[in-house]
Protein backbone atom coordinates (compact mmCIF):
# COMPACT_ATOMS: atom_id res chain seq x y z
CA UNK A 1 0.00 0.00 0.00
CA UNK A 2 1.57 3.39 -1.01
CA UNK A 3 -0.22 6.44 0.72
CA UNK A 4 0.07 9.93 -1.30
CA UNK A 5 -0.43 13.19 0.13
CA UNK A 6 -0.67 16.53 -2.56
CA UNK A 7 0.13 20.10 -1.68
CA UNK A 8 0.86 23.62 -3.37
CA UNK A 9 -2.30 23.98 -5.05
CA UNK A 10 -4.07 27.53 -4.76
CA UNK A 11 -4.95 30.44 -6.86
CA UNK A 12 -2.98 31.95 -9.68
CA UNK A 13 -2.99 34.72 -11.76
CA UNK A 14 -2.58 33.35 -16.08
CA UNK A 15 0.92 33.89 -16.93
CA UNK A 16 2.17 32.42 -13.22
CA UNK A 17 3.71 29.24 -11.81
CA UNK A 18 2.87 27.42 -9.05
CA UNK A 19 4.56 24.07 -7.76
CA UNK A 20 2.43 20.65 -6.89
CA UNK A 21 4.50 17.94 -4.08
CA UNK A 22 3.58 14.35 -3.60
CA UNK A 23 4.65 13.07 -0.77
CA UNK A 24 4.85 9.45 -0.11
CA UNK A 25 4.50 7.15 2.27
CA UNK A 26 4.29 3.02 2.86
CA UNK A 27 6.24 0.77 -0.03
CA UNK A 28 9.35 1.91 -1.43
CA UNK A 29 8.79 4.83 -3.48
CA UNK A 30 11.53 4.29 -6.00
CA UNK A 31 9.69 1.27 -6.98
CA UNK A 32 6.93 3.10 -8.69
CA UNK A 33 6.53 5.21 -11.51
CA UNK A 34 4.84 8.48 -10.76
CA UNK A 35 2.15 10.23 -12.55
CA UNK A 36 0.08 13.95 -12.49
CA UNK A 37 -3.25 13.75 -13.72
CA UNK A 38 -6.29 16.12 -13.44
CA UNK A 39 -9.60 16.78 -13.39
CA UNK A 40 -11.77 19.64 -14.27
CA UNK A 41 -15.51 19.74 -13.46
CA UNK A 42 -17.84 17.72 -15.18
CA UNK A 43 -15.03 16.44 -17.43
CA UNK A 44 -13.52 12.89 -17.56
CA UNK A 45 -9.65 12.83 -15.48
CA UNK A 46 -6.38 13.67 -17.94
CA UNK A 47 -2.79 12.30 -17.69
CA UNK A 48 -0.45 15.78 -17.62
CA UNK A 49 2.44 13.81 -16.30
CA UNK A 50 4.47 10.30 -15.62
CA UNK A 51 8.10 10.42 -14.59
CA UNK A 52 9.93 6.38 -14.58
CA UNK A 53 11.71 4.54 -11.73
CA UNK A 54 14.90 5.69 -12.31
CA UNK A 55 13.86 9.66 -13.11
CA UNK A 56 15.42 9.58 -16.49
CA UNK A 57 12.39 8.99 -18.41
CA UNK A 58 9.62 11.57 -18.66
CA UNK A 59 6.30 12.08 -20.55
CA UNK A 60 3.69 14.91 -21.08
CA UNK A 61 0.39 15.49 -22.02
CA UNK A 62 -0.25 17.18 -25.25
CA UNK A 63 -1.79 20.57 -23.33
CA UNK A 64 0.94 20.80 -20.98
CA UNK A 65 3.74 19.60 -22.70
CA UNK A 66 6.60 22.73 -22.71
CA UNK A 67 4.85 23.95 -19.73
CA UNK A 68 5.11 21.84 -16.67
CA UNK A 69 7.76 20.06 -15.44
CA UNK A 70 7.40 16.82 -13.39
CA UNK A 71 10.74 15.65 -11.35
CA UNK A 72 11.30 13.05 -8.06
CA UNK A 73 13.57 12.70 -5.11
CA UNK A 74 13.76 9.15 -3.64
CA UNK A 75 15.77 10.68 -0.77
CA UNK A 76 12.33 12.67 0.20
CA UNK A 77 9.66 10.50 -1.11
CA UNK A 78 8.21 13.09 -2.73
CA UNK A 79 7.29 13.77 -6.98
CA UNK A 80 7.23 17.46 -8.12
CA UNK A 81 5.40 19.31 -10.41
CA UNK A 82 6.46 22.40 -11.88
CA UNK A 83 3.48 24.32 -13.66
CA UNK A 84 4.66 27.76 -15.52
CA UNK A 85 2.55 30.08 -17.81
CA UNK A 86 -0.87 28.70 -16.25
CA UNK A 87 -3.48 29.20 -18.39
CA UNK A 88 -7.19 29.44 -16.98
CA UNK A 89 -7.98 26.01 -18.83
CA UNK A 90 -5.39 24.26 -16.55
CA UNK A 91 -7.94 24.73 -13.63
CA UNK A 92 -8.46 21.61 -12.31
CA UNK A 93 -8.07 19.28 -9.00
CA UNK A 94 -4.75 17.65 -9.50
CA UNK A 95 -3.87 14.22 -8.64
CA UNK A 96 -0.64 12.17 -7.94
CA UNK A 97 -0.76 8.87 -8.79
CA UNK A 98 1.29 5.73 -8.42
CA UNK A 99 1.80 2.62 -10.80
CA UNK A 100 3.94 -0.47 -11.65
CA UNK A 101 4.08 -0.25 -15.52
CA UNK A 102 5.14 3.27 -18.00
CA UNK A 103 1.77 3.79 -18.77
CA UNK A 104 -0.29 7.31 -19.38
CA UNK A 105 -3.46 6.05 -18.69
CA UNK A 106 -5.64 6.02 -15.12
CA UNK A 107 -6.30 2.77 -15.21
CA UNK A 108 -2.77 2.23 -15.12
CA UNK A 109 -2.24 3.52 -12.04
CA UNK A 110 -3.12 1.84 -8.31
CA UNK A 111 -2.33 4.24 -5.72
CA UNK A 112 -4.02 8.08 -5.63
CA UNK A 113 -3.73 10.58 -3.61
CA UNK A 114 -7.19 12.92 -2.43
CA UNK A 115 -6.16 16.01 -5.21
CA UNK A 116 -5.18 19.95 -4.25
CA UNK A 117 -7.38 21.94 -6.58
CA UNK A 118 -5.64 24.62 -9.14
CA UNK A 119 -7.53 27.50 -9.90
CA UNK A 120 -5.74 30.01 -12.73
CA UNK A 121 -7.44 33.20 -13.22
CA UNK A 122 -7.78 35.14 -16.42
Amino acid sequence: QVQLLESGGGLVQAGGSLRLSCAASGRTFSNYVMGWFRQAPGMEREFVAAINRSGRSTRYGDSVKDRFIISRVDAKNTVYLQMNSLKPEDTAVYYCAAANVWLSTTSAYDYWGQGTQVTVSS
